[in-house]
């Protein structure tokens, strides 16, 4: 299916998966937790995605007080679509050749990549409660078959040992136990069927190749936050800015600045990570939000009160930078806070049992450790933690790509987002001392 040279992939990052040893074949990024277009791994250090030229050239253009809070931008790769043996369809990455791969700018539509990407229906028996949350409205959504093409290949090669599950919309554990985020899976089967549909002569797309800002955590928790009260773009079409602006209306973008976009949390009492999809994050009040975030620091166990102060310090330090950071708007964008579920303060995380609190006392600072240390009485290490802006396919400064729309001083809307979660993390800090 593919007309790609015959080639060998001159960058090969580690643990990268050949395809007859001339790509690199992609997989669903399994802790994909938000967002709309499919995140693929490249290798272990390494996503991929579609690429948009703004958010490329934001990516080129970083201020660099910025590049700490966001992925390292490590260039583009020529992606196509190949068919194994068993007919399925995988996408395969090799080195970009100029002119000959396109990007999600030559797509119809292009402002409109959530609208179509709804309209595949996901009703599939290897991802039977991706779609628990979705309000009753997006029925209609669903009822294109995805049968137009042939399912993309469910038994992943790169999975998960730690199994996922996604909570439903009563606040209760689905029956299902899977290898992947659920969400990740959602968005690589819309990602295949949109760009079979659109084209079926095309053979190659490009890719933006960004780093993995999971890759050091062994079992990654994370929360993906809808930044800002706006999240339409200056070039938006009416539509869609009427229909951004209801949902910011509807939910706590309006009254916090922030909304939760997706999460995935480990569990020690269960061993499984439990998840949240952007459904539930628009349906929350603000208190709502609270528990979420509540939720998102909680082990099964206990309130992860080292996590506090190291997740505040980076808040703190991104709000001080974009505060610096006049007529940036980042319309559309994502925060990730990152945590390792795999907490050292006690042994292994399957080891870990309630009755183990006992030893530590009833200390609430900084007890975590980093990755790979050992757990030591008094120790002062605090855990790792990581903070990332991501998605800018809707950002825009002064002079940038000749944008006619000025914007005076700081994204306000985003640094007030910044300041409600330091707010709340604050407040629930002092509540669980």
């Amino acid at each position: 299916m593919c007309v790609c040279q015959t080639m060998e992939v001159g960058k090969y990052g580690k643990n990268a998966t050949r395809s007859g040893d001339r790509g690199v074949l992609l997989e669903p990024f399994i802790h994909q937790v938000g967002g709309h277009s499919s995140m693929m791994r490249y290798d272990d250090h390494t996503v991929c995605k579609p690429l948009i030229t703004r958010e490329q050239r934001f990516y080129e253009s970083l201020p660099p007080e910025m590049k700490e809070f966001t992925p390292e931008y490590k260039g583009v790769v020529s992606v196509c679509f190949e068919g194994d043996s068993d007919g399925y369809i995988n996408l395969v990455a090799y080195p970009y050749v100029e002119n000959e791969a396109l990007e999600q700018d030559d797509l119809p539509e292009r402002d409109q990549p959530r609208r179509k990407h709804s309209r595949r229906s996901l009703h599939r028996s290897s991802s039977g409660t991706e779609h628990k949350e979705e309000k009753p409205g997006l029925a209609s959504d669903s009822t294109e078959s995805i049968q137009e093409t042939k399912s993309p290949r469910v038994d992943l090669h790169i999975h998960s040992d730690v199994p996922f599950q996604m909570l439903d919309g009563n606040s209760g554990l689905s029956s299902e136990k899977i290898s992947y985020n659920p969400w990740s899976l959602r968005c690589h089967k819309q990602q295949l069927s949109r760009m079979r549909s659109e084209s079926k002569d095309r053979k190659l797309y490009k890719f933006l190749l960004l780093e993995n800002v999971v890759h050091h955590f062994k079992l990654p928790c994370v929360l993906d936050l809808k930044m800002g009260t706006r999240q339409h773009g200056d070039d938006a079409s009416e539509e869609k800015a009427a229909r951004q602006m209801k949902k910011c209306e509807q939910s706590t973008s309006a009254t916090l600045g922030v909304r939760v976009c997706g999460m995935q949390v480990y569990q020690l009492d269960t061993g499984h990570y439990l998840c949240r999809n952007k459904y539930y994050g628009r349906g929350l009040s603000i208190e709502g939000f609270r528990n979420a975030l509540y939720q998102y620091l909680h082990n099964g166990i206990e309130l992860r009160k080292d996590l506090f102060e190291p997740v505040l310090a980076k808040l703190r330090s991104l709000k001080a930078v974009l505060e610096r950071q006049a007529s940036y708007r980042f319309y559309s964008s994502s925060l990730l806070i990152i945590y390792d579920g795999k907490d050292s303060r006690a042994g292994t995380p399957l080891e870990r049992r309630p009755e183990a609190r006992l030893k530590r006392g009833e200390g609430s600072g900084p007890e975590g450790l980093q990755d790979g240390s050992s757990s030591e009485p008094g120790s002062s290490a605090q855990p790792k933690v990581d903070v990332r802006m991501i998605d800018f396919a809707h950002s825009t400064f002064k002079g940038f790509r000749d944008d006619p729309t000025v914007h005076d001083g700081p994204d306000m809307g985003y640094v007030f987002g910044l300041e409600s979660l330091i707010n709340i993390m604050e407040q629930m800090r002092e509540e669980n001392q």
